[in-house]
């Protein structure tokens, strides 16, 4: 194995691990990259995605899992049809119902194991401020608790950071902080509803959108709408 320092990033597809990835690259890491499909509704397009940034990143490796677990467990509108998502609010505080139960402890688990398996010092994710508003599984305090899980269910030897560097962050910080990287956000999807083109009204199109326009950057991805938070 390589003596370089080694990362797993969590990559959704998105433009959060995508900024995560470039960030950990900066730090020196070199990448291994997990991407999990669950059953979410647009898991075709996020894979796409996922693995054109493990190419752009020159990846150690990429590691593609497919679960069904969380998918039928439900309750959530990512990965049950019945269940309808919602429109954005920006405002609001509620939990959403594009919240996946206890998803987070699932992906980090897995993240963690591949990360041990191979020797790496870091699980990066890239969850934000804005997230653990409405997602349980996104507070700073989740990530200190997993730590704590991570230190004393690997061996003893082993030592693996949990980073999510954005934890603090707001989406136009990460926005600001990617295009300085030269994050490809051309190869990256957040739309909850659909494959292509993004819709531009659910939660994760509506912050993307704004993050876009408050550091006054045309967002490089197609919508079929355009709201009131986009420059179009």
């Amino acid at each position: 194995m390589s003596s370089a320092k080694r990362a797993v990033v969590l990559a959704s597809g998105g433009m959060d691990s995508a900024t995560a990835a470039a960030i950990a690259k900066d730090r020196g890491y070199e990448l291994y990259l997990l991407h999990t499909s669950y059953g979410q509704r647009t898991e075709n397009k996020e894979y796409e995605c996922a693995k054109a940034q493990a190419d752009y990143f020159d990846a150690a490796d990429f590691l593609h899992l497919t679960t069904d677990h969380l998918s039928k467990i439900g309750d959530s509108s990512l990965t049950d049809e019945e269940i309808d998502i919602e429109e954005a609010d920006l405002e609001s505080d509620e939990i959403p119902t594009s919240y996946v139960p206890f998803r987070n402890a699932n992906l980090l688990a897995m993240a963690t194991s591949y990360a041990e398996a191979n020797e790496c010092d870091a699980v990066f994710i890239g969850a934000h401020s804005e997230d653990f508003s409405g997602y349980p599984d996104c507070r700073p305090a989740f990530f200190d608790a997993f730590q704590e899980v991570v230190d004393v269910g690997t061996k003893d030897e082993t030592e693996i950071s949990i980073e999510s560097p954005f934890v603090e962050w707001s989406k136009t910080d990460i926005a600001e902080a990617g295009t300085e990287l030269d994050v490809p956000y051309e190869l990256t999807w957040s739309c909850y509803k659909d494959e292509e083109p993004a819709c531009g009204t659910c939660d994760a199109c509506a912050f993307r959108l704004q993050a876009f326009q408050n550091i006054s950057i045309r967002d490089p991805i197609k919508y079929a709408e355009c709201p009131e938070y986009s420059e179009d």
